[in-house]
Parts: C-alpha cells; sequence; structure tokens
C-alpha cells in the first residue's frame, strides 16, 4: 500500500500573476465586525502568500441600486455604485462570494450582488462569448445555525449559470452547533481552530488558484460552440433541430 506522507506535496507553486475579488455580503457595514470576513481573511491570506493580488470589497458600504440592468441610474434610480465595481469584478479572475446565513439562506446583500451579476452577464467579451467566461468562482459561508450547502449551491449555480468556472470543492464555511450560539469570531466560538473549516477553505482556496491558472494558461474557455455573438448571426457549431414525427 502506498503510505501518504505528512510532508508537502512537491514545491508550493506560485500564482503571482493572477487577481481575486472577494465579495463580503455582511449586513453589517463597515467598520462593524463581520464574521463572514474572519473566513475571507484565512482564504486572502493564502492567495497573497503565493502572489495572488486580493481586491476586497464590503458590498452594503456601496450604494447598490436594486434590478437586473448594468447601471440602474438609466432605469430609474439616482445612484448606481455597481458600474464601478463590476469593472473590479472584470478585473479578477476568481471571485469569492462570501456571506452569513438568515432564516436559512443568503443574506439579502448576497441577493443584490447575484441580481447585478447578473444584469451584466449578456454583455459579451471579445470571442463573443458571455462576460464572465474565463474566469473561477466560490463562496465562503458563516453563521450560527445550520444551511451551509443550501446557500453554497445557490450561489455557486448562480455563478456557473452567469458563465464562471466552478472548481471541485469551491465552497467551504462555519456553522458551529445547530441552533442559536456564538458566531465565528467570538470568543470561544472554536471557528477559527475548527479543522473541518480550515482544510474545506484551504481546500477551495487552492483549487480556485488551480483552475483560474489553468484558464489563463489556455487563454480562457475555448470559443467554439459558445459564441453568442456567432448563434445571433446564424451559425449553429454543427447543431440539427430533431425530426419531429
Amino acid at each position: 500500500m502506498n503510505e501518504i506522507s505528512t510532508a508537502d506535496s512537491g514545491a508550493a507553486p506560485a500564482f503571482d500573476h493572477l487577481r481575486a475579488l472577494f465579495i463580503n455580503c455582511t449586513l453589517k457595514k463597515s467598520p462593524e465586525r463581520s464574521h463572514s470576513q474572519g473566513l475571507v481573511d484565512i482564504s486572502a491570506a493564502l492567495m497573497v502568500r503565493h502572489g495572488v493580488a486580493v481586491d476586497q470589497i464590503r458590498a452594503i458600504d456601496h450604494d447598490l441600486a436594486t434590478g437586473v440592468y448594468p447601471d440602474m441610474t438609466e432605469h430609474g434610480w439616482d445612484t448606481d455604485e455597481w458600474p464601478a465595481l463590476y469593472e473590479r469584478i472584470m478585473a479578477a479572475d476568481i471571485l469569492v462570494l462570501v456571506g452569513p446565513i438568515w432564516l436559512g439562506d443568503n443574506s439579502s446583500v448576497m441577493k443584490t450582488v447575484i441580481e447585478r451579476l447578473y444584469g451584466c452577464s449578456g454583455i459579451l467579451n471579445d470571442a463573443g462569448q458571455y462576460a464572465y467566461y474565463g474566469r473561477v468562482g466560490g463562496c465562503l459561508i458563516t453563521g450560527n445555525e445550520d444551511g451551509i450547502k443550501h446557500c453554497a449551491m445557490n450561489i455557486l449555480y448562480s455563478l456557473q449559470h452567469l458563465g464562471y468556472v466552478i472548481p471541485p470543492q469551491a465552497d467551504a464555511g462555519w456553522v458551529g452547533p445547530a441552533g442559536p450560539g456564538p458566531s465565528y469570531l467570538d470568543e470561544g466560538s472554536g471557528g477559527p481552530d475548527n479543522d473541518f473549516t480550515n482544510r474545506n477553505t484551504t481546500f477551495m482556496t487552492y483549487n480556485l488558484m488551480h483552475l483560474a491558472s489553468l484558464l489563463r494558461a489556455a487563454g480562457g474557455v475555448p470559443a467554439y460552440g459558445n459564441q453568442r455573438a456567432h448563434w445571433d448571426a446564424g451559425s449553429r457549431f454543427g447543431f440539427a433541430n430533431p425530426e419531429y414525427r
């Protein structure tokens, strides 16, 4: 039988060609403490250690209009900071959406961010693909009641539907024992020392970096067969309607 060494498996990779963005969807404005930020700090520190340029946004600190268009000032809103945030999103190879659980579901801020991401998903890149192609996505979830997998399922489905590539084990989180109790950063919670959470957060972080690096080296997702601009122009990439009888 093969023995698994406890030593590191090979030299640590460098990812200094990558950029990552964490969007924290806490309900707490800065500088109030965010338990979700505790998980961001773990993942972001790993990325920085390997040369990734890391950017962070606390969404609630910004005036984000409600809606599903790229700029909601064109649809009756007086202000909308989303277009500026979208530029930071498009500069990143890796997007990690982070947030708390409330009533067993993602926060209202998380829902707003996903809706605004959706509002820009129809924009096309230079290859005629949807805008988010060639990027990878993941999520981190905190709370003090159950629901990590439910929340992650919603986020990761949304990201892949918009065009992000989801690597293996692209989610991690901490909720403590079932039922009300201490939150992640509260004294005595055990959250920062939880091996399961630390392992999953580490695996998620490396899988995001590995896959983003592979996509960048490959020039993104190959364009043939997924170009909206070509489809609209009449190309069908070999598709043939079945004969109905």
